[in-house]
């Protein structure tokens, strides 16, 4: 059955029953939205009006924040769940036979259309001319929206654009079986980047006439569980190194971890208070060690691990006993240097233990040379977010330079470390050992490389066996047992659908060889299988792990179609910067009303 499944799944987008198919629903799903916010703004039904209030008197949030609150923490558990499963899906089976034939896909839809139905019910619910909190945004004459809602509803938007858009992708360029294909990184980066939009709609909500103080504990758990879920939407990036399939060289692992460390815990820790950083870091594992269950033992995908974040967030809470934490730009500085150097050597330690490849002396240098500045410029724009929500901005020059800044930084360390290289010429022998099983066959592999390819510390020497089911991804850290020679520790799968192939990584060299790769009719590709004792050349990886894969498309369409994803990734970015600035200016406007009219009355 799988190998059936991959000798007849497409390669050039879905089957046009299935885009029609899927068309329909959505079209009918938001004409039946649509109809609900009109009648609900004519009062032809009261319903969703009293929903909101009911939800008010349980929870002391308006109606406008709680139903949105209520929408996204259920859609982005459920989109969490759905895009796990659907990369071991992925890591363990190969491509799709088409949307409609995964089954994680549905939960992603389901998620990603209430994260937008979220964003809208903020924008929607409040009506009558009535203002939600002090940032609203007039739409009409009568009818203001929560600033939050509309930038959580433009993410969920985003999102969802990114599906019929990955079909679109895959017409022109083939299928690209990673994480960060650009249409899949607008899936993932809308969701994740709304939790911060979810964070500022609740602190819009603490200034409406019907929000109801439940407490300082109540606010503590609240907050710092959205803050654990912002920590969770900048994770995701990370999802190719938690299944031991990343197609990128490993110095963006320490980066990305301690980006999202960065900015998360030091706003959590600033905005929330004492014990913030570390029950961000504390719901983060909880929610990831029960989706990696779910996904791994419960539904018998392939296993995936995850960062640990407890170092870093108790970095943040350890700085914050000093006389810094009133200073919010130094502390956000001096706690991303903190998590770029002591904490990224603390989630050393946990992932040499648990992930399938350690971070090498190979690549220690230049991984702190993107580490070290992304997490500074991070802390930074962790600082500013907490000041944001506190009504405290600085100027519009400095927080524009600490963000353009970050950004460029951040920027800079991507191109980067997307900066690989494939030695001319270099090549691989194999002598292998092939035995069967009732599992099916597999075999041991002693390689010999090109000289000069690796040097005595390189990233990785491996094989990858992928995409055959059973096991789903399997990786050996081969043994040097010579100069240049290799010996497989464990026996790897060949034969059926598996595609197995020895990957190399040192400094910047990142290629890889074939040793055993099925046919596939869909491509036209050929059954391959190494011959003992006959070279085989290396390529770049992505030629093998994205087989799939059209690298004949016109470069011009390649670079504008990334172009517009960049751009569009880059207004979401501004939309949240945008969204928290208004916020801070409304909220100091109030403030300095407030404490005019003390006066006034003092005098």
């Amino acid at each position: 059955m799988v190998l059936q499944a991959q000798d007849t799944a497409p390669v050039g987008g879905a089957a046009l029953d299935q885009v029609f198919g899927l068309s329909v629903a959505a079209g009918v799903v938001s004409l039946v939205l649509l109809w609900i916010a009109w009648a609900h703004r004519t009062h032809r039904i009261e319903w969703f009006q009293k929903l909101g209030e009911e939800l008010n008197r349980r929870l002391g949030e308006p109606g406008w924040s709680a139903i949105a609150t209520a929408f996204v923490a259920s859609s982005l558990i459920v989109a969490l769940l759905g895009f796990l499963w659907d990369v071991s899906l992925h890591a363990g089976r190969g491509r799709d036979e088409g949307p409609l034939a995964n089954p994680a896909h549905y939960l992603i839809l389901y998620g990603l259309f209430a994260l937008f139905i979220a964003g809208m019910s903020a924008v929607v619910w409040p009506r009558d001319g009535i203002k939600p909190g002090i940032a609203s945004v007039k739409i009409t004459r009568q009818w203001y929206a929560p600033v939050a809602g509309i930038y959580i509803a433009a993410c969920g938007l985003y999102a969802l654009i990114g599906f019929p858009l990955d079909d679109v992708w895959h017409r022109l360029f083939g299928q690209d079986v990673t994480l960060w294909g650009p249409t899949h990184l607008m899936l993932i980066g809308g969701a994740g980047l709304s939790t911060a939009g979810i964070i500022l709609l609740r602190r819009e909500g603490e200034f409406s006439a019907e929000h109801q103080d439940r407490g300082g504990l109540a606010r503590f758990l609240t907050y710092g569980a959205a803050f654990g879920g912002l920590l969770i939407g900048l994770s995701v990036f990370q999802a190719e190194f938690d299944f031991g399939i990343a197609q990128f060289r490993m110095v963006f692992a320490p980066m990305m971890i301690a980006a999202a460390a960065g900015l998360t815990l030091v706003a959590a820790r600033l905005f929330v208070g004492p014990g913030a950083a570390l029950f961000a870091a504390s719901f983060f594992l909880g929610m990831r060690g029960l989706v990696s269950f779910i996904v791994g033992p419960v539904f018998g995908q392939a296993d995936h691990v995850f960062p640990l974040y407890l170092g870093s967030a108790l970095l943040v809470e350890l700085l914050a006993l000093t006389a810094l934490r009133r200073h919010y730009l130094a502390f956000g500085a001096v706690a991303g240097l903190l998590i770029g150097t002591v904490g990224t050597a603390i989630e050393k330690v946990w992932n040499d233990q648990v992930f399938p490849f350690a971070w090498t002396q190979d690549m220690w240098l230049e991984g702190l040379a993107m580490t070290v500045p992304v997490a500074i410029g991070s802390g930074l724009c962790g600082a500013l977010f907490a000041l944001g929500l506190q009504g405290r901005l600085p100027s519009r020059a400095v927080g524009r330079t600490i963000v353009t800044a970050s950004v460029l930084v951040t920027s800079a360390a991507v191109a980067n470390g997307l900066w690989a290289t494939v030695p001319d010429d270099a090549t691989a022998t194999f002598e292998t050992t092939r035995m069967s099983t009732p599992a099916g066959d597999v075999m041991t592999v002693t390689a010999t490389l090109s000289d000069g390819l690796v040097d005595g510390d390189p990233t990785w020497v491996q094989i990858t066996a992928w995409q055959g089911g059973g096991e789903g991804v399997v990786t050996d850290n081969l043994a040097k047992v010579g100069d240049n020679t290799y010996e497989s520790t464990i026996p790897v799968p060949v034969g059926g659908t598996w595609k197995t192939l020895l990957r190399v990584q040192d400094g910047r060299t990142l290629t890889a060889a074939p040793i055993y790769l099925a046919p596939d009719e869909a491509i036209d590709a050929e059954e391959f299988s190494a011959t003992d004792g006959e070279p085989v050349q290396f390529v770049p990886e992505i030629e093998i792990l994205q087989r799939e894969r059209d690298f004949s498309a016109p470069a011009w369409l390649w670079g504008v179609a990334n172009l517009v994803v960049l751009v569009t990734s880059l207004a979401v970015l501004i939309g949240i910067c945008v969204s928290v600035s208004r916020f801070s200016s409304r909220l100091r406007e109030r403030a300095a009303a407030e404490a005019a009219a003390h006066d006034t009355v003092s005098g």
